[in-house]
């Protein structure tokens, strides 16, 4: 299959979903290597489609919610043995943890998408954590984060901020 064709198919497949698609899917559905849709990818980046590699695959990226959910940022502060709390008070009251957010000193913003909605997805990314031995990017800034939180309304989102602040893992300044 041609370079150009085989983008065109990674674009598509990308835009029939809005769940992550690894590229190791991707490489079996269109009979390469992983590391040929991983270059595939950036070349793609470099025309100007926005996609996102997250813990699960990639997805298009997109500033708007199309499904309609209510959106916002939240600050919050933890040790790393405060995650797990973190992360199920979110979920568990019907929000999605869309990404996370540090102010690095240097670099400025460095985001990592996470996409979480169930305690599965959860005890997934923390079981990653675990086997890579890898920090939190929060570890860069003493614990401090944001997370781009997705919900039903508005409603659900000020029932997860109530229990993050029951938590005590919201950011109190």
């Amino acid at each position: 299959m041609e370079p150009i064709k085989r983008r065109n198919k990674i674009v598509a497949a990308l835009q029939k979903t809005k769940t992550p698609i690894s590229a190791t899917v991707l490489a079996k559905k269109l009979a390469v290597s992983r590391q040929i849709i991983v270059g595939d990818v950036a070349l793609i980046r470099a025309t100007g489609i926005d996609i996102t590699a997250t813990p699960k695959g990639y997805v298009l990226t997109s500033e708007e919610s199309p499904d309609n959910r209510y959106v916002r940022k939240i600050a919050c502060a933890h040790q790393l043995d405060e995650t797990q709390k973190e992360l199920y008070a979110i979920v568990d009251n019907g929000g999605e943890i869309i990404d996370v957010i540090v102010e690095h000193p240097v670099y400025g913003e460095i985001k990592g998408q996470l996409n979480i909605s169930s305690r599965h997805d959860a005890d997934q990314f923390l079981q990653k954590m675990i086997r890579s031995k890898a920090n939190l990017l929060s570890d860069l800034t003493k614990g401090i984060h944001l997370h781009t939180i997705a919900c039903k309304d508005e409603f659900i989102f000020n029932k997860i901020i109530q229990q993050l602040s029951d938590e005590n893992v919201l950011y109190q300044d």
